[in-house]
């Protein structure tokens, strides 16, 4: 049997693959079939025939057309899409397709972009033979992203493929046969899934569409343009649709390296958030506790001469790690050149013991479209869908190819794919790991060593240990990392137990990048022991920890709110307010910043800068802003060029951002990823509280930064166990005498919040699971750490 075989498209010789649909090959080269139902990236429903052909083969010819994206090729196939019989055929389907559909494109929101208009255009007739009454269909509330007008659809079941094949959740459905069968929920829910906006882009008509976006726009009327996504380590491709010098949509670019045809809610909604009522959009200056909007210069004059004047000792630099590539560069370089090598962008990480041992550019560690081709996973501490929405996809794809995924985790997660759990306690994760390493008599640190040697496998470890060994002697197996395992307060111990882990299994062993620049800032000299290029640092820097301690005499803080993006906001905000300078860069102006900083600069957000991204694979994905910013916010990268001169600091004459990733570019031709250490991991460990509860605090899909923080329909979708509360396993709650809906003061050190009890065994023994990132959780202590609990008699 040959790997390829000879076909004819309408007389034009095609070369197939055997067993390949006949729609697939044309798609290739080119040759145009009308289709509704067909999605390269979904299963064969044939269920709109509209693709249908005519086709014979071996001088036999098909008794009638049959569809082309259900038949495959063979010898000796001839096919016709353009001959009398398939037009034919393609004609009385589209006519059957426009009986129910309602004459109302002109308000719908899919005119001008439909496929139902293209496809009717030219296979449709002008005057329909049918003269009984349409059918009506009641619109269903799938949320507050997705618009529906059912009486539109035609039955592709696209999206009910894309939720139970992509997404993994069967949210959609059908119900009933011929013209009274119905799309929607079973049960009148809303479409939760992280990736449910990917339906309006499959819906060929308007029958789904964006709610965002309703009534705004024609297509017509939008200019494209090509961005990425910031929202987390994968950089997916993405297009954004402006209209008036305003961001209208959202929609993916393919890119099968990245994303595949798909983005996650969080990337396509989150735009709405630009035009929050709180945007930055002048500098301002606080003098005697009160605000004043100044001009720039003036601005910038001041934030000069008050850097020139403090000690470089007791400054620091915190950046978030959605920054772009170049705004990190030029602030790295603008802190070293005033002689501060305090620049940090690891905001939500609490162990820095191994920073002299950590490799110097840390990654995936596989390609991203590697992952899927993975026969062994073990994920460690990560809440994977949460964090990164379409690494979580490939993961299910892995697990559905038959991939065995372990994930060792504080909390139990909710997964669209078969996993092995391991739940337990931070100190448990650690015994857990030690289980493991055992099993595969790996050997680490002499600390881990001690845990492994202490380890008591169980059945569970064993099977573990056993998958990972398989997948490893085959080449495929990796030890992941993710931002859960990066808040522990033993990181350092986590990663010699995944190191150890991953050298006895024969696996790679990869981080989840928290954002779009976390790979990006080792590149940039954004760490205290890196400089531009990913090269060690002789002289080290204080860490975010460090820079927080409350010494500080001179603070920047970059593109982040300190009540929600750090690892510890209560202990954060404080330290921030002891600073005699503090100076916010943000897009955004809220109540903390208003309280801990002394000059706010207004920069511009996602779409109105141009930068780069590297993402998880180390890949360097530049982008163009697609509109202008608002007021007088400037790019990040223009802010510091100006700063650095006026620091009188030697090479900032760039012209543009792209002299700027030139320049670091040349400097980074050395640089390449490796989660290779540099040393030994080995530290005591930390140790459990002697008595009470560890706090888990996760943090919320939809309140990762800023701007997705801001989005009204984001903050709108259920965030299942993301609210403001204390979440208990049954057991532990009974056990300490709190029952569901109690109000309990929990307590960190000397913060605390007000807080009712949520019963859920997805949280082990000895935890509270609080999440981060919450307003109401601003006043607690760090992500993972010892909390108590205490009733509050008159709530």
């Amino acid at each position: 049997m040959t790997d390829k075989i000879n076909i004819e498209i309408d007389g034009r010789v095609c070369e197939a693959a055997p067993g390949e649909m006949i729609i697939a090959v044309a798609d290739r080269e080119a040759i145009s079939i009308p289709r509704f139902c067909y999605h390269k990236k979904l299963s064969i429903a044939a269920n709109c025939r509209m693709c249908l052909v005519e086709a014979e083969q071996g001088g036999r010819p098909f008794p009638k057309p049959v569809p082309a994206c259900a038949t495959p090729v063979g010898d000796g196939l001839k096919v016709w899409t353009r001959s009398p019989k398939a037009i034919e055929a393609q004609q009385g389907t589209m006519e059957f397709l426009l009986i129910n559909h309602p004459l109302d494109c002109p308000i719908c929101d899919q005119g001008g972009e439909c496929e139902l208009q293209d496809v009717a255009m030219g296979y449709g007739g002008d005057v329909s033979r049918f003269a009984e009454r349409k059918r009506v269909v009641k619109d269903e509330d799938l949320g507050p992203l997705i618009a529906t007008e059912m009486t539109r659809c035609i039955h592709c079941t696209r999206c009910v493929r894309f939720g139970a094949e992509v997404a993994g959740v069967r949210e959609l459905g059908a119900t009933g046969r011929g013209e009274d069968m119905r799309i929607g929920t079973f049960i009148a829910q809303t479409v939760e899934h992280e990736l449910s906006g990917n339906v309006i882009d499959l819906c060929p008509v308007g029958a789904l569409t964006s709610k965002p976006y309703r009534f705004t726009a024609r297509p017509w009327e939008l200019t494209l343009h090509d961005s990425i996504a910031p929202h987390d380590g994968l950089g997916s491709n993405i297009q954004l649709h402006v209209r008036r010098n305003r961001v209208m949509r959202v929609h993916p670019r393919d890119n099968e390296a990245v994303n595949e045809t798909w983005i996650s809610d969080r990337d396509r909604f989150s735009f709405v958030g630009l035009y929050s009522e709180d945007r930055l959009t002048k500098p301002m200056i606080k003098e005697d506790g009160a605000w004043r909007e100044v001009e720039w210069t003036d601005a910038l004059t001041l934030v000069a001469e008050r850097l020139k004047a403090a000690d470089v000792a007791d400054m620091g630099w915190l950046m978030a790690p959605s920054a772009t590539l170049e705004e990190l560069y030029l602030a790295a370089r603008v802190a070293r050149g005033l002689g501060c090598a305090n620049i940090d962008h690891r905001l939500l990480q609490q162990d820095f013991r191994s920073d002299d041992a950590d490799p110097l550019l840390p990654w995936l560690g596989v390609t991203v479209s590697e992952l899927e081709a993975q026969q062994g996973i073990l994920l460690i501490g990560s809440d994977i869908r949460h964090e990164q929405p379409l690494l979580a996809h490939r993961v299910r794809k892995a697990a559905l190819a038959g991939a065995a995924v372990v994930c060792v985790n504080p909390i139990k997660l909710e997964l669209t794919h078969p996993a092995a759990q391991l739940m337990g306690s931070p100190a448990q994760m650690l015994a857990d790991l030690a289980a493991i390493a055992s099993v595969l008599g790996a050997r680490g640190s002499s600390a881990a060593n001690d845990l492994i040697g202490s380890a008591e496998p169980t059945d569970a470890h064993a099977a573990a240990a056993a998958a990972l060994r398989e997948a490893g002697g085959e080449g495929a197996g990796v030890v992941l990392l993710g931002a859960l395992a990066t808040a522990h307060p033993d990181f350092t111990l986590v990663k010699s137990l995944a190191h150890a882990i991953a050298e006895a299994a024969n696996c790679r062993l990869g981080y989840l990048p928290a954002a779009a620049s976390s790979v990006g800032a080792y590149l940039a000299g954004a760490h205290p022991g890196r400089l531009p290029g990913a090269k060690p640092a002789e002289t080290k820097g204080r860490p975010i920890a460090e820079m927080l301690d409350g010494t500080s005499k001179a603070l920047v803080l970059w593109g982040f709110e300190p009540d929600r993006d750090l690892l510890d906001p209560a202990g954060g905000m404080q330290a921030i307010g002891k600073a005699e300078l503090v100076v916010a860069c943000s897009a955004f102006r809220s109540p903390a910043l208003d309280d801990v900083a002394d000059v706010l600069l207004p920069i511009s957000a996602f779409a109105e800068t141009s930068g780069t991204f590297v993402n998880a694979n180390g890949t360097w994905q530049r982008f163009q802003g697609a509109v202008a910013p608002p007021g007088e916010a400037r790019p990040g990268w223009k802010v510091l060029r100006v700063l650095g001169n006026l620091l009188d600091l030697e090479g900032f004459a760039y012209r543009d951002g792209a002299e700027v990733q030139a320049e670091l570019a040349a400097l980074c031709t050395d640089a390449s990823p490796d989660n290779a250490p540099r040393g030994d991991f080995d530290v005591a460990p930390e140790g459990a509280p002697a008595s009470g509860l560890m706090r888990v605090g996760t943090i919320p899909i939809y309140g990762l930064d800023p701007l997705v923080r801001r989005s009204a329909p984001l903050q709108k979708m259920p965030m299942p166990r993301c609210e403001p509360a204390v979440y208990l396993h049954p057991k532990q709650a009974a056990a300490d005498s709190f029952g569901p809906g109690d109000i309990v003061y929990a307590q960190q050190g000397q913060y605390g919040a007000r807080l009712r009890v949520i019963l859920d065994d997805h949280v082990p023994m000895g935890c509270a699971r609080i999440p981060g990132a919450l307003a109401e959780s601003a006043s607690l202590g760090p992500l993972m750490g010892a909390v108590s609990l205490e009733r509050v008699k008159n709530p």
